[in-house]
């Protein structure tokens, strides 16, 4: 079966974002929806939700999940906003129970902070099948960029966020807490080991200004000229090139504000007695790059 995908991009994050529905159903899910957030404002707002709810309604869609392929460290995820508005559960990967326990001590939570997950409607494990319309989807366990990262394997499509980049560009960083070069090789040739015609549909593009993204490219091409994984790149290659280009990356502008939501499922922390909520900050924690 073939999902009709329709990509929406985040410009300031470099984000893609996706719907994808069954044809002959027209029943539909989203794929890592972002939550606009303005970090010299401490503002958030909801403009890429809502272009892709106008694109629902006008197409005459019924959501039936919003799916996130891991705790982001780069953009808010929207996925209680769209779940609100539009009725449908939201769901991610077991192991960010773990990416919970993990940032729940950077951030010194407490021990009222949950980490069992229960701020998602489900957690989806390695294997686990649904159906959207007429389209299976299987869940692939994808970890190295973080440890709880998921792949979605939709008919002939993949939504395989932060593992592959374009073909030009390579693979994704595996530096933050609890990320891995070695886990990520793993994930990658699991993805590449699919039907070569398989539609893979990437995390991020960082086009020039005024240029539109590239998403999309086949198991087939990337595994002809992908620069950091093609076929004839060996594993000890491919983590040495990975350690090397990691470290010259800067740690991501929104990380701290970002994990912080993200682990809480997209959802500020509480309000406080003037009705606002407060990001936190953990201090020397990190290096700076």
């Amino acid at each position: 079966m073939s999902p009709i995908i329709r990509a929406f991009f985040d410009r300031p994050t470099g984000s893609l974002q996706y719907v994808f529905h069954c044809p002959a159903t027209r029943e539909a899910a989203i794929v890592d929806p972002v939550w606009n957030f303005y970090p010299e404002a401490g503002a958030v707002t909801t403009e890429s939700a809502d272009e892709i709810l106008g694109y629902v309604a006008v197409e005459n869609l019924k959501v039936v999940r919003v799916l996130d392929t891991h705790p982001h460290a780069d953009h808010f995820t929207a996925a209680p906003y769209l779940s609100d508005k539009l009725g449908a559960p939201t769901a991610i990967g077991e192991k960010v129970t773990i990416v919970q326990k993990l940032w729940k001590d950077l951030y010194h939570l407490g021990d009222d902070f949950p980490t069992d997950g229960s701020q998602w409607d489900r957690l989806f494990a390695e294997g686990d099948e649904f159906m959207v319309g007429e389209i299976p989807v299987r869940v692939m366990f994808s970890p190295g960029h973080t440890l709880a990262s998921i792949t979605y394997v939709a008919g002939d499509a993949a939504f395989v966020h932060d593992t592959l980049m374009m073909p030009q560009s390579g693979t994704s960083r595996a530096d933050f807490p609890g990320g891995s070069a070695e886990d990520l090789w793993n994930s990658l040739r699991a993805i590449l080991d699919l039907s070569p015609d398989t539609r893979l549909y990437i995390g991020h593009d960082y086009p020039d200004d005024g240029a539109a993204p590239e998403y999309m490219a086949t198991v087939a091409e990337h595994r002809l000229r992908n620069r950091h994984v093609k076929d004839g790149i060996a594993k000890a290659e491919f983590i040495a090139t990975r350690a090397a280009r990691d470290a010259t990356l800067p740690l991501p502008g929104r990380m701290l504000a970002a994990l912080q939501v993200n682990i809480r499922g997209g959802r500020l922390p509480e309000t406080e007695a003037d009705g606002h909520s407060y990001l936190k900050i953990p201090v020397g924690k990190f290096e700076p790059r």
